[in-house]
């Protein structure tokens, strides 16, 4: 599963929308539209890691090097 998928999925379980993470990471609305419209879109490493801060997980959890959200925290 792509990253992107991965955070999608992660935001339907929790029930964020995508408008609250971008708020309150400051990541643009427009680059989650793009995530949903193609789950394979790149993510920048400092996106990544502010997604990861939010979610309370590890950037590897996000990008499904591991099963364990809090691996290398």
């Amino acid at each position: 599963m792509e990253h992107s998928q991965i955070i999608l999925d992660i935001l339907n379980k929790k029930n964020i929308s995508a408008y609250r993470l971008a708020k309150e990471t400051g990541i643009s609305e427009s680059l989650f539209s793009k995530w949903k419209k193609n789950p394979t879109s790149e993510i920048s490493s400092s996106n990544l890691a502010r997604i990861a801060d939010y979610l309370d997980c590890s950037v590897d959890y996000l990008l499904g090097r591991t099963d364990n959200p809090v691996i290398n925290r």
